[in-house]
């Protein structure tokens, strides 16, 4: 078949998201839960755009990414969770071919760009306690803007050759995907039904395995040398505040990388099936309800300014 009669008969191609299989009061138990998880989420990121936008106290690097890594998250969470929720209350639980990609591209494309700016965040912080005298030359408005810029245009072309694989793939039925969104693992698994497809495998889990091995690993030396700077500090305060903002970073940081090497690692391989859906619904969907408390809660400067922006005293 030719790649033009695939691509027509893919256009009216539906795959059928099974999401979590169980009855429908459980189903619209799930639902109640997810909704309110992501209108929460929704909320507390939209919170803290917000009160950076609004405080100029707050209109510093380290907040200014802290903003867009809300943002972030706000568009994350819309990658996946409506589709989930509506295919919570339909009865088919389909999703076209196009579709399928265009959740696919946007999902691991918004994943990708929140490894990009958790290392610029790590980033940041090296620069704020281990080179304080250097930072506020090297860390400019100007500068960091540039690095957000980076991330977002990075982050959206790293995972065009891995979509651009899966366009190519035979899917021969039946297109059932045993999740509640077209996630790549399940996605090589149908295709190396129909046939052997060892080298679109091997380089997306290539691709996965070395952004997500070395931003995590640049993350953790990152902080090393933070937490050796801060137990050499000599001012309790300095260096509690310091600890403080380094302990917010690092849980999210382990809260998503956990879940992340889970999954995707090696996509596809088949490791860890009865988790992956559990490990995705975790770093896809409840990270990002924790984060703007992780990162509100501990932190002063954030805590006045949302009082602020919600009309506290």
């Amino acid at each position: 078949m030719t790649s033009e009669a695939r691509n027509a008969s893919r256009s009216g191609q539906d795959f059928i998201l099974l999401g979590f299989p169980c009855s429908r009061e459980v189903q619209f138990l799930l639902f109640s839960i997810f909704f309110v998880t992501y209108t929460l989420t929704l909320l507390g990121n939209t919170v803290i755009v917000c009160a950076v936008h609004g405080d100029r106290r707050l209109h510093t690097p380290m907040y200014v990414l802290l903003a867009n890594f809300s943002f972030l998250e706000i568009c994350y969470v819309n990658s996946d969770v409506p589709n989930m929720l509506a295919n919570l209350l339909s009865q088919t639980k389909t999703i076209s071919f196009a579709r399928c990609l265009l959740q696919l591209y946007f999902f691991f494309s918004l994943g990708t760009t929140e490894c990009l700016f958790l290392s610029i965040m790590a980033y940041d912080r090296f620069l704020a306690i281990c080179r304080p005298l250097h930072y506020p030359t090297v860390m400019t408005i100007k500068f960091c803007v540039r690095l957000v810029i980076f991330c977002w245009v990075y982050g959206f072309l790293w995972f065009l050759i891995p979509v651009i694989l899966v366009t190519q793939l035979p899917f021969c039925g039946p297109n059932v995907i045993d999740d509640f969104l077209c996630d790549l693992g399940p996605l090589l698994a149908l295709a190396s039904a129909c046939v052997p497809i060892p080298g679109t495998v091997l380089i997306c889990g290539t691709m996965s395995s070395l952004l997500i091995f070395a931003t995590f690993l640049y993350i953790i030396g990152s902080y090393s040398l933070v937490v050796r700077a801060v137990v050499q500090v000599p001012s309790r305060a300095g260096r509690k505040k310091a600890f403080s903002t380094c302990c917010s970073h690092l849980a999210v940081v382990f809260l998503f990388y956990g879940s992340v090497m889970m999954t995707y690692v090696s996509p596809g391989s088949g490791q860890a099936e009865g988790m992956q859906k559990f490990t995705t619904l975790f770093y896809s969907v409840l990270t990002p309800f924790f984060n703007p408390m992780i990162y509100s809660l501990r932190n002063k400067e954030m805590k006045a300014a949302l009082k602020k922006i919600l009309g506290g005293s």
